[in-house]
């Protein structure tokens, strides 16, 4: 029976509770980001001038190389890799027009490299430019010509490209297989900075990788090469670890807020990961203008993995009815009806939405904070219809959980809220009205959401009690194995890139600046679930990731 909304659980109740643990491990970081200690301002500010003369100085080339489509391309690649082409994207982006408005023949379209690296820019700019070019390329038999595993630069510029494929695209398939194939056979015998660049693409595609994490291997591998571009060089270095040091400042807010919050003492049953929630977020963007829309991204991806947690973890199945009861309300007198633990949580959750409504205010939007807040509340009303099929042992048919799944992957409400503080981006309650009409792209980036979670972290959560993943589903449905499940799930998630690079492409429904946040958020996930579920269970590798973009800076 449930408990009616208008009575609370008693405290004897709350501890009487036979309840669930994952036995998560505590935060890695102690009080680390709280003691960062600022950048000195003189160099801060001396550093600030010298990149402003940078930018004028690169622009200058990018500018001056516009009758040379192929090496402005090339410049446009190397700043984009670099992570400072934010500041040239009006240059870049009349620079691309201008080519795709030119794309004719050349000399450079019998080369694999220009070729393929011309086909991804063009693409990632939402251009319509045809898979065909790449048929020059095949031999009689319709098979990838054989001199083409000579050409390594060219091989890898063309696996690149294969990642910006939309369906019915299968000479892209087919060349994503070969390339795959060729680079993995000859990576063992080429030398750096080639080696390095290609292990490292074979791992994590550039399209699918997170910007900021990119940028900061790619400036040590162009450090390394010798005919690097000096300017763009001390350029990217030096922006990025200004950008560092804002990051910086924002973490160390953030790990203060959480530290008073008190949850990792609290709420012990909970995942403490503000700080890897900082780093999702800096995946959605790292740009300087969009400080307020970190912090506020930030708060709220934390306070959901508590929630997540409570519904998936700790609450018993009476205490999450009042508790979803008490966020449709949202209404501070609504937490005497909560246990005390919930009341926590309950409390934190509308004193952020509060302060976020204040930042709207101060914009003249605060009208948008209604969709957030509902936005919210679907995915509560989600993780609640969850949590009943666990509690009553139901094992859903494949699409019963994929209805309810893409909910709670958190993505639709994430997607919502990163429109937020977006600032002088035209984000208009239009925008928010077409979020909530299930459009593709957001679709698309809850399945690779949903899907690279439950593959990654179902045995872990089988194995604790927790409701039925994708995986079971599939299994139960098909009477398959866990691998044959994995192998379908994981198609299932690269036709979701697809769709994702489809939605992207002109005329966008949207603008491309509102797009590129639902894209980055796919990319987080594909980055953080690659060697399994690195946000629950932070390794070695996750933690070095956080470190190269969160503490060190990039040596001089």
């Amino acid at each position: 029976m449930s408990v009616p909304s208008s009575v609370a659980l008693s405290q004897n109740a709350e501890s009487d509770a036979i309840r669930r643990t994952a036995n998560f491990e505590p935060s890695i970081w102690g009080d680390r980001f709280i003691n960062n200690i600022p950048e000195d301002q003189f160099t801060h500010v001396s550093n600030v001038r010298e990149v402003e003369e940078l930018i004028e100085e690169v622009r200058r080339e990018l500018l001056a190389s516009a009758d040379q489509p192929s090496k402005q391309l090339n410049i446009i690649d190397v700043l984009q890799r670099l992570g400072v082409a934010y500041h040239f994207e009006r240059d870049i982006e009349e620079a691309l027009e201008r080519i795709y408005a030119s794309s004719g023949a050349s000399d450079d379209d019998n080369d694999l490299y220009n070729v393929s690296l011309h086909f991804r820019l063009l693409r990632q700019q939402g251009f319509r430019v045809s898979c065909d070019v790449f048929n020059k390329f095949k031999d009689e038999k319709s098979q990838f010509k054989e001199s083409l595993s000579a050409n390594i630069p060219g091989l890898l510029a063309f696996y690149e490209a294969t990642h910006l494929r939309v369906h019915g695209e299968e000479i892209l398939d087919a060349a994503l297989s070969f390339t795959t194939t060729q680079l993995e056979s000859a990576k063992s015998n080429l030398s750096n900075p080639l080696a390095a660049q290609v292990t490292h693409a074979l791992k994590q595609s550039l399209h699918k990788g997170i910007p900021r994490l990119e940028s900061r291997g790619f400036i040590s591998l162009y450090q390394d090469d010798t005919s690097h571009n000096k300017a763009f060089l001390k350029l990217s270095i030096l922006d990025f670890n200004l950008v560092q040091t804002l990051h910086k400042q924002e973490l160390r807010h953030i790990a203060r807020w959480w530290k008073d919050l008190d949850f990792a003492t609290k709420l012990p049953f909970a995942r403490d990961r503000v700080v890897e929630c900082f780093f999702w977020i800096v995946a959605v963007y790292y740009e300087p203008q969009y400080s307020l829309a970190r912090k506020i991204l930030t708060k709220v991806i934390a306070l959901t993995s508590i929630i997540d947690d409570i519904y998936d973890v700790y609450g018993t199945l009476e205490e999450i009815e009042i508790f979803t009861e008490a966020i449709e309300r949202w209404n501070i007198r609504s937490m005497s009806t909560l246990p005390k633990y919930m009341q926590i949580c309950y409390k934190a959750l509308l004193d952020v939405f509060e302060e976020i409504e204040q930042e709207l205010a101060k914009q003249g939007r605060s009208y948008l904070l209604s969709h957030a807040k509902e936005a919210m509340k679907i995915l509560v009303r989600a993780y609640f219809d969850e949590a009943k099929s666990f509690h009553a042992k139901h094992i859903p048919t494949l699409e019963e959980y994929m209805r309810v799944a893409l909910v709670t992957s958190g993505y639709p409400m994430l997607t919502v809220m990163s429109f937020l503080g977006m600032g002088d981006i035209a984000v208009t309650e239009e925008t928010l009205v077409w979020a909530f009409r299930d459009p593709k792209i957001i679709t698309a980036s809850s399945v690779i959401g949903r899907l690279s979670d439950d593959i990654k972290s179902h045995k872990f959560e089988q194995e604790r009690g927790h409701a039925a993943s994708a995986v079971e589903c599939y299994m139960k449905k098909y009477g398959v194995s866990e691998e044959v499940a994995y192998d379908e799930l994981s198609r299932q998630v690269s036709d979701a890139w697809k769709d994702i690079n489809e939605d992207c492409l002109r005329p966008t429904a949207v603008p491309m600046a509102i797009l590129t946040r639902v894209l980055n958020l796919s990319r987080a996930i594909d980055v953080i679930y690659k060697d399994g579920d690195g946000y629950t269970h932070v390794g070695k590798e996750m933690k070095a990731k956080i470190e190269s973009l969160l503490l060190y800076p990039v040596p001089i």
